[in-house]
């Protein structure tokens, strides 16, 4: 690589359960020769999307380097952990040929893209796009589907009451900073849906992005990198919901890990995670797990009440097969109750 040519970054944003690592390792196992390094920024107790990551199945995928940042919201914490982690990529030999970073499903994109402006990192690097990925599904359940005209007409006739929900505003200020929208879950929903669906996201956005659809984050590296949008230069085209602001607040959620032991029967304990998931009101919850009788580590992601499964790779010789979960919620999850189901006659 020319020393003087800036190596492009590509931010992949979305909100809790969009499938932001799901997208990456199939970009990771398609990587065809490019030297791709990571940065994860965790929201959780325990570094779930970078086993995960690690454990990709790929031959390619061990040999790329992952940064993992569990100490707080990216887009919070730019100068005590983003620039300290670029600084180690790019004190790499050789070099990567680009760098992916994941935010947490609550960062606003916005503060890191301008964090690319600082002039130590302008010198090396620029934001070849931000990537938005999309629930497919939830956003067809209506979950971020609010109309602004019925919002107005209601705080017009009742001053008093906040409507604004602060996940909808996390949402919009991903969508309003991307420069590619992969509308993941395609699969989940009816055509008709997904044309509803970029309708309120053309009308949402007041700028020209493309909304791709996309199953199980398949989408072809050759698509995902060298957007060229150069980021850092086309901040004013990228309004959002807290400019001005230096920090926003993450106050109205939590999150909590749990060791998990041996599961008997994979489908039974999906089962339980979703009537969990819904008693509860948590948004999200991932990680893995050992099935008895089974060499391959399950992995679990779980969004609402609905879950997924798969085996992404062998226990290795000498690992302890201790199986962990994240799970997401608002402001005052039950740790307690949530933890006594999950002990319930499942090992």
């Amino acid at each position: 690589m020319n020393p003087f040519t800036k190596i492009p970054a590509t931010v992949v944003t979305g909100f809790l359960g969009a499938g932001k690592t799901t997208l990456i390792r199939h970009l990771l196992a398609n990587a065809r020769g490019r030297r791709l390094a990571l940065l994860i920024n965790e929201f959780g107790d325990i570094g779930i999307d970078a086993q995960i990551l690690n454990g990709c199945g790929d031959a390619g995928c061990g040999a790329q380097e992952i940064i993992e940042l569990a100490n707080g919201c990216i887009c919070c914490t730019v100068a005590e952990d983003f620039l300290p982690a670029i600084e180690r990529l790019l004190a790499l030999d050789p070099l990567p040929s680009h760098i992916v970073i994941e935010t947490s499903g609550l960062a606003l994109p916005k503060p890191l893209v301008k964090a690319f402006d600082w002039p130590a990192v302008r010198a090396r690097l620029t934001v070849d796009g931000v990537i938005a990925v999309v629930d497919g599904k939830a956003v067809a359940d209506g979950r971020f589907a609010d109309d602004p005209e019925r919002l107005a007409r209601q705080r017009q006739a009742d001053p008093s009451v906040a409507h604004d929900n602060p996940l909808e505003e996390v949402f919009e200020d991903q969508l309003l900073c991307a420069d590619l929208i992969v509308l993941n879950k395609a699969d989940l929903i009816s055509l008709a849906e997904q044309h509803q669906i970029a309708a309120q996201i053309a009308a949402a956005v007041p700028r020209a992005v493309k909304l791709l659809p996309a199953r199980e984050g398949k989408v072809d590296p050759a698509i995902l990198l060298g957007l060229s949008a150069a980021a850092e230069d086309d901040i004013a085209a990228r309004p959002s919901h807290h400019d001005g602001e230096t920090t926003h607040d993450h106050d109205d959620f939590e999150s909590a890990s749990f060791e998990i032991g041996t599961v008997s029967d994979a489908d039974a304990w999906l089962r339980q995670l979703s009537e969990i998931a819904q008693r509860h009101d948590v948004l999200r919850i991932k990680g893995f797990a050992e099935v008895r009788g089974k060499p391959h580590r399950m992995l679990v992601q779980g969004v609402g009440g609905r879950f997924q499964k798969s085996f992404d790779r062998p226990w290795r010789m000498g690992e302890e097969r201790r199986g962990c979960l994240v799970v997401i919620g608002q402001k005052g999850l039950d740790k307690t109750s949530i933890a006594q189901a999950l002990s319930n006659g499942w090992a």
